[in-house]
């Protein structure tokens, strides 16, 4: 018999020390975002910095494919609800605009400023700004602590208003964070400012999804235990709940290059983030 319990919680939620190099993100990602932006901006298919409310961070990036958008997506940054903002991802649009849909990229106010039920607040309030500008099918997809928060937009308690849940067609968690509980043993919890109750309110895993919820769980092989076990956590609990839902575990990838994905329009994870079926 094989036992494990985990003696440091810092470690076990810990990517950039963890992986060889792991240093050069999320500043590896700062040029193509630049460079994607710059172009979309050029051929007039960007709306940089549309407000959502009324905090300094309330604002959202969307990019426009050619002609007519098919629908929208909507991708929620990570950073453990601490740090980044939108400027850093723009280039994970790529993939989906090249399929001829819209992609929205908010900024949220940071932990401690507000705390990660308001976030989720927040991201409702993105969510229904971008998609009284889009018409169509609307796709959610984050990273990390992104991937619990487009995870919460699809729960029965969800802050959406129930004709925005409708037109959600599909989720992808990518390494989210399903789970909130084991964060209130980390040091980072001192800025989070997490306790039980909230744990409790705000894991997805720990509600129930939305009716018709359909998600996948993406993460990669090489990943942190703790993150291999939240992405097969929500997709085991939700399908006993009646959603539709995925747990996928990509070879050789790790936390930070498991997003290269979303830039090419014919890889895994952008199909799957468009599929129909």
């Amino acid at each position: 018999m094989l036992e494990h319990r985990v003696s440091d919680w810092d470690d076990a939620y810990a990517n950039g020390v963890n992986i060889a190099r792991g240093d050069r993100w999320p500043a590896a990602w700062a040029g193509p975002a630049e460079t994607f932006r710059n172009a979309l901006s050029a051929a007039e298919r960007a709306r940089l910095d549309l407000a959502y409310g009324g905090r300094p961070r309330n604002r959202l990036d969307l990019f426009l494919p050619e002609g007519k958008p098919k629908g929208l997506v909507v991708f929620v940054h990570g950073g453990f609800w601490l740090q980044l903002d939108k400027s850093v991802w723009s280039h994970l649009a790529a993939g989906s605009v090249a399929r001829g849909y819209a992609v929205a990229m908010p900024s949220y106010t940071l932990c401690p400023e507000v705390r990660i039920a308001d976030i989720g607040k927040e991201i409702a309030a993105a969510v229904t700004e971008a998609a009284g500008l889009v018409d169509g099918p609307l796709m959610l997809t984050g990273h990390s602590a992104g991937g619990h928060l487009v995870s919460r937009m699809v729960t029965a308690t969800a802050p959406l208003a129930p004709e925005v849940q409708r037109r959600i067609r599909n989720v992808v968690s990518i390494s989210g964070l399903h789970d909130l509980r084991p964060l209130l043993l980390t040091a980072m919890n001192e800025r989070l400012r997490l306790d039980e109750a909230e744990a409790l309110a705000e894991s997805p895993a720990l509600l129930r999804p939305m009716a018709n919820a359909r998600i996948t769980c993406w993460a990669g092989a090489t990943e942190r235990a703790e993150f291999l076990r939240q992405n097969a956590l929500l997709a085991n609990i939700w399908t006993g709940l009646g959603a539709t839902t995925a747990a996928i575990v990509e070879p050789n990838r790790h936390h930070f290059d498991i997003l290269d994905g979303l830039t090419d329009a014919n890889h895994p994870l952008t199909r799957t983030l468009l599929s129909e079926a």
